[in-house]
């Protein structure tokens, strides 16, 4: 979800930041306790505002300065049954408020204590301190790897001694999360640490198989036993779906049908079409999900089907029941009806088939089955990450009524958070009030019915239900001059002004008269539900959306196998820790939205404070390197690193550069294999000349290209900086490794006619036609006829990642573990890390083998073929012509194809941005030809790091490659020349 970026657009990792956050939360569970707290947090920066807003240094103020940071996890909890990371047992405490585990030290007691009670949490009486707990092995859940097409997720769960977790009951941790007064156990369920079973655990398991994931090859283990004579004449109830497609409006109870394959359906190739027996009609077709297992037993073993329609539909479009039964064999040739065993086990899939369906009704809607759905997938893969409670109160959501469950996922889908109950309505939800009344009941929302005891947050929500005309009627606010031109965000902030003064007391009284009824999403269902979300989709691009996406044809991901043998979150500890970086993630990216210099510090300061987190460094023994490095991303140190590159970014721009190092030198301390450490060493050399330390900016600028992290246009950027600073005296001898900048960029000169020319703003010419473009279209024009009648197209990185993505196809999409976690990836986690090149090294060289030796065409046309509007990292099906992929990777030649692919797989963060703006190519004869690399500037433009990066490394890989400039008329004609 794209949001404005608000006052401050430029700063660097912003756009980052909001696609980490995604769709903002509309509760954050700790903002209170965290904002609050901040200044409490030990960190390096020493800042505040001023009344006007300003940021000031607070050193030499009494009682605002911080202490020098001694212990790096002072005040930071640990929850019941955690490891408080290598700290002896002696020096930690558990706290009487909350029961989590502190430091021993006087500071940081009365620091948590303080936190606890400004929260205004409890701890419940009957949770369990750490001496209660049972340390035996939980119950493991195993995930078998389904091959799939996105139309049904079938999972098998091996329980290893489900004994022990009648033991444990299933406790990990206990942290108080609901705001909202609902019981913590929800409507009447009692856990309190007793056993229960894992019949309840399994709940959504059985009631749930949606048909939006269906695979195409399912292990499972049989329970239902099949016999020859059981196929025949055993009557299957179904259903006929697609009734719109239908040659055949009229049905009658009883008619007879028959079942015909449609091989030729583009959506679905298993298609089974259900004709009339008597017309041959079609009236429709047979679900998705039994279609695979009848599909073969017609087209492989020649069955015939018949069968009849056993009731009538209310409107002509909605689903049939049928019931259909296996009539005999067709004769066809031989050993068609030899393979017994697979025959037997297609049968048990529709019989399983069937049985799913009927648990699941077809009357549940699409949306409704999904959401489902996510609540099944993460309690089978992720249920050690929630509590008993959180367990039940997600399984509950099943036995709510078909229109509760509607209700709900409708309303958690839109922003609100208020919702006029007056305004509730969807035409497949019957009964909307019944469905409020048993979510309240439950404690999945709650209700603004009563003026007492109304917060502004809240005021401020049900005001935004409110029309402009019905805040107009509002008689406490002040009607100033003009006020009927007055905006609806004017109106609400005028009425909570007079609320705030004293002068209408009586608002929230006039905001039920007005609004009637609201409910919102309670704060416990929207944490816990959000929480769901987050570990299905495991980004916060994504959303229930996703699902919809692909129920309408509009997105297509691609087929792999995920094989997970380590999760994500090793532990609750780490996922609550996870969640509130998130939170202060979006506290940051609100304070810029609003300017707030003094929130934006404290956030800055949390961030500082936690950015290294002891429960995260203990290593983790069964996860590999080039696991570990995607697997970090998933941590609250990764987010807080984030936090503080943006608060770097904005301490710059306040001119701030000594708390801007003092940053920049944390996150080089605490991030010592990362990628990021080429920009943040840039930024710390810039920052340090910015002061005038000119020695101790060309030593950090000498350090980083020691660094193996600090790649790409980074490396060029501090190689530039030591050939500036480091001349006599200072340095006396220019590097051998230097002499890469030293290399020629051929340049060629193109005269246009501007229409502008103004410094911060993209050029403008005249084309040769006369009509207006940019520089790059004024380029393809120029090579097309004075260069040299070239062909190409404008595309920077976009052409280069859809070929890579086409070439290297199977090797992204190959079967390596724990890379693929759910069925709407668009890339394995790890291809922007160094272990994806690691861990398909063979893989990577024998293919790339076959792209050198010319087989790049064969490998792009049957890729393209296969895949063809599959959602993948990099490629864009529709800017670039199969055609013009085919001459670019035909002129460009296998060598140099080769070397691009090979180094995009090595590190495909670094170089996947600043290729050059241009490519052109030109044939010689039919199946020979060159191609040519182009950057095109303005008057104004120059080349960044990282573009004069890529035209070194496609010069060291044999490419032609060239900038062109563009420029006013000269007196001299257009030529070409050599500049450094």
């Amino acid at each position: 979800m794209r949001r404005s970026p608000g006052a401050f657009p430029m700063l660097t990792g912003r756009e980052s930041l909001v696609r980490l956050i995604g769709k903002r939360r509309r509760f954050l569970p700790n903002r209170h306790s965290l904002l609050s707290s901040a200044s409490a947090f030990q960190s390096c920066l020493n800042l505040g505002t001023d009344e006007g807003g300003k940021i000031v240094s607070l050193e030499g103020r009494e009682g605002l300065s911080f202490p020098a940071r001694e212990v790096k996890d002072l005040g930071d909890g640990v929850e019941n049954g955690q490891c408080a990371s290598k700290t002896p047992a002696s020096d930690w405490v558990t706290c009487p408020v909350c029961g989590k585990r502190v430091r021993g030290g006087d500071y940081g007691i009365n620091l948590h204590l303080d936190t606890c009670l400004t929260r205004g949490t409890k701890r419940k009486v009957t949770q369990r301190t750490l001496l209660q707990l049972n340390f035996s092995p939980r119950l493991k859940v195993k995930v078998c790897p389904v091959e799939s097409d996105l139309e049904q997720s079938t999972v098998d769960v091996v329980c290893n001694n489900p004994h022990e977790d009648l033991v444990n009951g299933g406790h990990e941790c206990d942290r108080v999360e609901n705001g909202d007064g609902f019981p913590e156990n929800g409507d009447g369920l009692l856990l309190n640490g007793c056993a229960r079973s894992l019949g309840s655990e399994c709940q959504i398991a059985r009631k749930v198989r949606s048909a939006s994931l269906s695979p195409k090859k399912v292990a499972t283990h049989c329970d239902i036993s099949v016999d020859d004579e059981d196929i025949f004449g055993t009557v299957v109830d179904t259903f006929i779906v697609g009734r719109k497609f239908s040659d055949e409006k009229e049905l009658k109870l009883g008619m007879a049908i028959s079942l015909l394959r449609e091989p030729e359906n583009v959506k679905d190739p298993s298609a089974i079409k259900v004709l009339s027996a008597d017309s041959g009609c079609c009236l429709g077709y047979l679900p998705r999900s039994l279609a695979q297992y009848v599909s073969p037993l017609i087209e492989k073993h020649c069955l015939s089907f018949e069968g009849s329609v056993t009731s009538l539909p209310n409107h002509n479009h909605d689903i049939v029941p049928i019931k259909i039964c296996c009539h005999g064999m067709i004769p066809c040739g031989e050993g068609k009806h030899d393979d017994v065993d697979g025959i037997k086990c297609l049968w048990t899939s529709i019989l399983q088939e069937v049985e799913a369906a009927r648990k699941n009704p077809p009357s549940m809607t699409k949306y409704q089955q999904n959401f489902s759905l996510l609540i099944h997938e993460v309690l089978i893969r992720s249920s050690n990450l929630f509590t008993d409670d959180e367990k039940l109160f997600m399984e509950s959501f099943t036995s709510l009524l078909d229109d509760s469950q509607r209700l709900f996922v409708r309303l958690y889908s839109r922003k609100g958070p208020w919702f006029r109950l007056s305004n509730i309505s969807y035409p497949e939800i019957s009964d909307a009030l019944q469905a409020v009344n048993e979510l309240y009941g439950k404690g999945y929302v709650v209700s603004f019915d009563c003026a007492e005891g109304l917060q502004t947050d809240e005021m401020m929500g049900i005001l935004r239900v409110l029309t402009v005309s019905e805040l107009r009627e509002i008689s406490c606010i002040p009607k100033k001059k003009g006020s009927q031109n007055s905006t609806k965000k004017d109106l609400i902030a005028s009425a909570l002004c007079s609320y705030r003064d004293g002068l209408c007391p009586v608002l929230p009284s006039m905001l039920l008269d007005k609004a009637g009824v609201c409910v919102k999403i309670s704060s416990r269902a929207e944490t816990v539900f959000w929480r769901a979300e987050r570990i299905f989709f495991l980004n916060g691009e994504q959303d229930l959306s996703t699902f919809l996406l692909v129920d309408l044809g509009a997105v297509k991901y691609p087929t792999y196998n995920c094989t997970n043998s380590e999760q994500i979150f090793s532990s609750r500890s780490c996922l609550l820790d996870y969640e509130e970086a998130i939170e202060v993630a979006q506290l940051m990216d609100e304070s810029l939205d609003q300017n707030d210099a003094d929130q934006v510090l404290r956030c800055l300061r949390i961030a500082d404070s936690r950015v290294d987190l002891p429960s995260e460094n203990v290593s983790r023994s069964s996860i590999s390197g080039s696991e570990a490095a995607f697997i970090s991303c998933f941590t609250a140190s990764w987010v807080y690193s984030k936090v503080i590159l943006l608060g770097i970014s904005y301490l710059e721009r306040e001119h701030r550069y000594q708390d801007a190092i003092n940053l920049l030198k944390r996150l080089l301390d605490c991030f010592i294999s990362d990628g990021r450490r080429g920009y943040w060493t840039v930024r710390l050399s810039i920052d340090l000349e910015h002061l005038g330390f000119l020695d101790e900016s060309l030593s950090v600028a000498e350090d980083g290209l020691l660094d193996p992290w600090v790649r790409a246009g980074s490396r060029i950027a501090l190689q530039k900086r030591v050939l500036r600073l480091g001349k006599p005296p200072r340095r006396w001898k220019i590097p051998r490794s230097f002499e890469i900048t030293k290399w020629k960029i051929k340049e060629v000169h193109v005269q246009g006619r501007p229409l502008n020319c103004e410094m911060g703003k993209k050029s403008r010419f005249y084309g040769e036609d006369g009509e207006q473009c940019g520089v790059e279209q004024l380029a393809l024009q120029y090579y097309a006829n004075e260069g040299g009648c070239w062909s190409g197209v404008h595309t920077e990185s976009g052409i280069w990642l859809t070929i890579f993505g086409l070439l290297m196809w199977d090797v992204i999409f190959s079967d390596v573990p724990n890379v693929f976690r759910t069925k709407f990836q668009t890339a394995p986690l790890d291809l922007e890390t160094d272990g994806f090149y690691l861990a398909r090294k063979g893989l990577i060289e024998s293919h790339l083998q076959n792209i050198h030796d010319g087989m790049a065409e064969e490998i792009l046309i049957t890729s393209w073929e296969s895949h063809v509007g599959t959602a993948c990292r990099g490629v864009n099906w529709d800017r670039h012509s199969l055609s013009e992929l085919r001459a670019a990777v035909t002129c460009v030649g296998g060598p140099c194809l080769a070397s691009l692919c090979r180094l995009l797989s090595q590190d495909y963060r670094s170089w996947s941005s600043g290729m050059p703006d241009l490519l052109l190519w030109r044939f010689h004869g039919e199946y020979r030809g060159e191609a040519k690399l182009v950057e095109v500037k303005g008057p104004n433009d120059r080349l960044s790091e990282q573009q004069r990066a890529w035209l070194f490394i496609l010069m060291e890989c044999g490419f032609n490659a060239e900038v062109c400039k563009v420029t006013p008329p000269l007196p001299l004609e257009p030529n070409t020349q050599n500049i450094s």
